[in-house]
């Protein structure tokens, strides 16, 4: 296994292009489990480690870029004012450690269903920017998440940034889990009440083939719990049971709505 080491996202662009085939790593937090566990053996890693301009974010006329190497770690102490559905979901993450490596660029490259940050990106209606030595593109995160583990990027396009307008609406993200820290999420779900629209939007994790996002009218909130654990498709696994899986999304949307109504 060689791993290719850009130094500016030019240079990331054109060994994509040459090696189509080659793994994009950035933290690694979920690369390094596939590789330790034998489950993917590429014969190249693509190593962003060195791209800066794919580290933090900066805001664009009202709307904010979130390059995909923004941490877990900055995303909870830097956006809590801005997005804080993001902040709080980015806080449940792993250890401090896995924080501190961990980014949205490589949550949604992942596209595990149980992506803690895909939630939130998803009530923001956040589009994703895709990039390559053709030129770049933007879709909706809704659109960009085709199925488990599976995503719409072409081989030789890297995930750039994250483009999000913030509401300024109250929102939240909950998750259960078997324990409070270190665990991937049973369930997990997180909510705007978008009064500008007049509009209910969560979106939830882990009980799907992707993360779903769900919409009602405002004053369909009292029935709103019940459409969100309506349209799961949760399975039964060593982590819960679809009964169970359904049951809880129903609390959890019912909690979210209290909170972000109060």
């Amino acid at each position: 296994m060689d791993v290719l080491t850009p130094r500016s996202l030019a240079e990331a662009l054109v060994l994509k292009a040459e090696h189509p085939d080659a793994l994009p790593i950035q933290g690694g937090t979920d690369v390094m489990v596939s590789l330790n566990f034998d489950r993917e053996r590429p014969e190249l890693i693509l190593n962003l480690n060195e791209v800066t301009a794919l580290r933090g974010w900066s805001r664009m006329d009202g709307s904010l870029r979130l390059g995909a190497g923004l941490t877990y770690t900055e995303a909870q102490r830097e956006l809590g004012n801005v997005l804080p559905a993001l902040a709080e979901a980015s806080r449940t993450v792993g250890s401090p450690q896995i924080r501190n490596r961990g980014t949205i660029g490589g949550n949604l490259g992942t596209a595990s269903p149980a992506g803690d940050a895909l939630p939130p990106l998803l009530i923001e209606r956040a589009e994703v920017e895709l990039t390559s030595v053709r030129g770049t593109r933007q879709m909706p995160v809704e659109e960009f998440l085709v199925g488990p583990k599976r995503n719409a990027l072409e081989p030789d396009e890297l995930i750039a940034a994250v483009h999000v307008t913030p509401g300024g609406q109250p929102q939240t993200f909950m998750k259960v889990g078997p324990r409070n820290a270190m665990v991937i999420a049973v369930c997990s779900l997180a909510l705007v009440v978008d009064r500008e629209r007049d509009e209910l939007r969560a979106a939830f994790g882990s009980a799907a083939p992707v993360t779903r996002l769900v919409r009602a009218p405002l004053d369909e909130a009292d029935s709103f719990p019940d459409a969100v654990a309506d349209a799961a498709s949760p399975i039964d696994d060593v982590r819960g049971t679809s009964a169970y899986r359904r049951h809880a999304l129903r609390v959890l949307a019912g909690r979210a709505l209290e909170r972000c109504l109060a």
